[in-house]
């Protein structure tokens, strides 16, 4: 028993081994990157890769944290992304496991009654046997196994580089909502404190042109202002509803009172930490989706070797070895007979009408349509970096001349009132210093929300925000 034992070890080994060959894949070289070797002159080195700045590192706002926590617990598109990994990792495994052989094991007996026509008599027969064996298992000689679990496990490294693109994005667009949503709150604060003020005027207007000492057209004019600020109150009540509703979509779960922001104001600007951004474009290659398009690369040139192999032969190998008995007990006992079969099968296609050479022409061209999105991934990710930096280079100074505008304003309308008020000037000039210094402030508030946008857009861009 021991010798078929060993016997059918020996074959399973040789098979094992003789099939661990090298793949008919052409060797992979990573395309070069069709980009500048170093971003706009507005970057400046740095130490630190965002890529190294944690997202708990780059948000500031204690609230502001707990609601990215939330939404990277409850998004719905997050857990699909990860049940994918899942599903790809499994179809590897599956792949992957054909390289081996499938060892079955098996027991069969037999016992039947014959009756003899001669003598009229009746004789019992039985049969036991015990096998161990390979079952169809194709030798990998040409590699078509191994290059098809080498494409199978680029596309699941693939998938898991997508997963962190969604994760990127899930956070990127998680603050920028909130952050959108504390600036229409400002927005709403604004346009109440105007539409009070502009009720007081409209009231003390109202009274000068009872008395006659002022006409009509003061009336109509702190009319308009006080419409104005009335439309805009219900325009931005209905945005800060839309926000929440918008942002809690993304979170996936509604987001408590006390984690949404009451305003944009000038110390929101501590909310994120400023993005480190070096000169070398070379960290764009580490981005999720360049590396998920490079996983799509190489799993198309491992396709190359699949199709390659086709055009040699098959080996499929099945094989048993056991023993047999006439007796249930003596398969345990001395009483044995050593059986085995071996059935090797080799198969070649002699013609196929060029299927063979098409799935290799295909197989190329796909290649070289994953070369190109590689090379575009790689193109767009720097305009992206370059279009980020760019603005960052001048919303600095945008926002200082916008809240000298804010002061400068002001001023005008303050002026102006108390000329109006000793009537030695016409309401008029009071109404278009009013709506100057009004227009002025929602200016002011729109460039200190797309200020902290930037941050948030160039920690996307350069693959920030997975690490904890």
């Amino acid at each position: 028993m021991r010798t078929w034992y060993k016997s059918t070890l020996s074959i399973v080994a040789i098979s094992f081994l003789v099939s661990g060959c090298a793949t008919l894949s052409p060797e992979y070289e990573r395309p070069s990157a069709p980009i500048p070797s170093t971003f706009a002159s507005t970057a400046k080195e740095s130490h630190q890769s965002v890529q190294e700045l944690s997202w708990r590192a780059f948000i500031n706002d204690e609230r502001l944290t707990k609601v990215v926590a939330l939404a990277l617990e409850q998004s719905r598109d997050l857990r699909k992304a990860v049940a994918n990994i899942e599903a790809a990792r499994a179809t590897y495994r599956i792949q992957r496991s054909s390289e081996f052989p499938t060892i079955e094991a098996g027991a069969t007996g037999s016992k039947a009654r014959s009756l003899n026509s001669t003598t009229n008599t009746t004789s019992i027969s039985q049969s036991s046997s015990a096998t161990i064996g390979l079952s169809s298992y194709e030798l990998d000689l040409f590699g078509k196994a191994r290059s098809l679990s080498e494409a199978e496990f680029e596309t699941y490294k693939g998938v898991e580089e997508a997963e962190k693109t969604v994760r990127i994005t899930l956070i990127a667009e998680t603050v920028s909502a909130w952050l959108t949503y504390a600036s229409d709150q400002s927005l709403l604060k604004l346009s109440l404190q105007t539409e009070q003020s502009a009720k007081r005027s409209l009231e003390l207007v109202q009274k000068r042109v009872e008395r006659g000492i002022d006409s009509n057209v003061s009336l109509y004019s702190a009319q308009s202002i006080y419409q104005q600020a009335k439309a805009d109150v219900a325009n931005y009540t209905t945005k800060v509803a839309q926000d929440r509703a918008a942002l809690e979509l993304l979170v996936g779960a509604r987001v408590d009172d006390a984690l949404l922001p009451q305003e944009l104001d000038k110390t929101s600007q501590n909310w994120l930490a400023d993005v480190p951004v070096g000169l070398s474009s070379q960290i764009l290659l580490n981005r999720p989706d360049v590396l998920e398009a490079e996983h799509n690369l190489k799993a198309a040139n491992a396709n190359i070797g699949v199709a390659r192999a086709a055009y040699f032969p098959s080996i499929t190998l099945t094989t048993k070895g056991g023993v047999g008995s006439s007796t249930l007990s003596g398969l345990f006992s001395g009483g044995t007979s050593t059986i085995w079969s071996f059935v090797p099968n080799i198969s070649l296609p002699l013609f196929d009408a060029g299927e063979r050479e098409a799935n290799l022409d295909y197989a190329k061209a796909k290649r070289d349509v994953y070369v190109a999105t590689y090379e575009a991934t790689i193109q767009t990710a720097f305009k992206e970096v370059n279009s980020a930096l760019a603005r960052r280079s001048t919303i600095a100074e945008q926002y200082n001349a916008q809240k000298a505008l804010v002061e400068a304003n002001k001023q005008s309308y303050t002026l102006y009132d108390a000329r109006y008020q000793k009537g030695v000037d016409t309401y008029l000039n009071v109404l278009l210093a009013e709506r100057s210094f009004y227009n002025s402030e929602q200016s002011l508030i729109s460039v200190r929300l797309e200020e902290l946008n930037n941050r948030v857009s160039l920690y996307r861009v350069l693959g920030g925000g997975l690490a904890q």
